[in-house]
């Protein structure tokens, strides 16, 4: 009789954590952004956030959607997808916004340009250093919609493949283990991390070693827990940038004087 009133003490509160714990999954991972989000809203400056981040979340989690089509696992991590996608989506629409109105003399750069390039002969000013550099947040959304035509399309052809599948579900969960790799080149190649939201890679870290425990815990697909571990292992990097760069800053270099400044004093 006592076991079953503690059983029954228990159900709801077992169900309360588990409840708890899927929306820490389905939302975790769009707290680390809002400090970066809000920093870029009050500096009006992007330039320390590597838009690339947001290129390899979306491409992961499209890839992480189709591959639930083929092996279904656990519903908060198909929900955190969707919602991860719409949080890079606005992280885009920021960034953009805030770039443009701080270039001067802006040349129109579009999607439209790789379109053309795909399908026929490039525009004679093609650069292809400006692909995800585009003028407009509605490239970045055809861009997007346009990977996930293509690879759904693959995806119906293949679902039946059980190689296919699997290797959709590693690629997908390997390319969002790199979330972390462009912030940490950009870092690297300014030897600074100023503009760079520290909460951001603190809160990547708790979240992503969170995320691998659960993994670990709900017997997720072996890929998950190994790019989990390798996605904390990118966030520890970063931070050690963070530190590193703040005990050595890079000098600024010195500019020349020019003629007419130098005759003027």
């Amino acid at each position: 009789m006592e076991a079953e009133s503690l059983a029954w003490l228990l159900a709801p509160l077992h169900r309360l954590v588990s409840w708890g714990a899927a929306g820490a999954m389905v939302f975790g991972g769009v707290v680390p952004y809002i400090p970066q989000y809000r920093h870029i809203r009050r500096t009006q400056s992007a330039e320390g956030f590597s838009t690339y981040v947001c290129l390899v979340l979306l491409v992961a989690n499209i890839l992480r959607i189709l591959f639930w089509f083929g092996r279904r696992f656990e519903s908060p991590l198909l929900w955190q997808s969707i919602i991860m996608i719409l949080t890079m989506l606005l992280m885009l629409k920021l960034c953009t916004e805030v770039r443009v109105a701080n270039e001067l003399n802006i040349k129109r750069r579009s999607f439209a340009d790789v379109a053309s390039c795909t399908l026929g002969p490039c525009p004679v000013d093609f650069d292809p250093h400006h692909f995800w550099h585009w003028s407009s947040f509605g490239d970045y959304v055809q861009c997007v919609l346009a990977f996930a035509g293509v690879a759904a399309y693959i995806t119906y052809l293949s679902i039946d493949s059980t190689l296919f599948v699997e290797t959709l579900g590693f690629l997908a969960v390997l390319t969002e283990a790199m979330l972390g790799l462009p912030q940490l080149l950009r870092n690297q190649r300014h030897r600074s991390t100023e503009g760079m939201s520290i909460k951001m890679v603190l809160m990547w870290t708790s979240g992503d070693t969170f995320k691998t425990a659960y993994f670990l815990l709900k017997g997720a697909p072996l890929q998950f827990s190994v790019c989990g571990l390798l996605q904390v292992l990118v966030d520890l990097a970063i931070l050690g940038q963070a530190y590193a760069f703040a005990r050595h800053p890079q000098k600024p270099t010195p500019h020349a004087a020019h003629p007419a400044s130098a005759k003027a004093l």
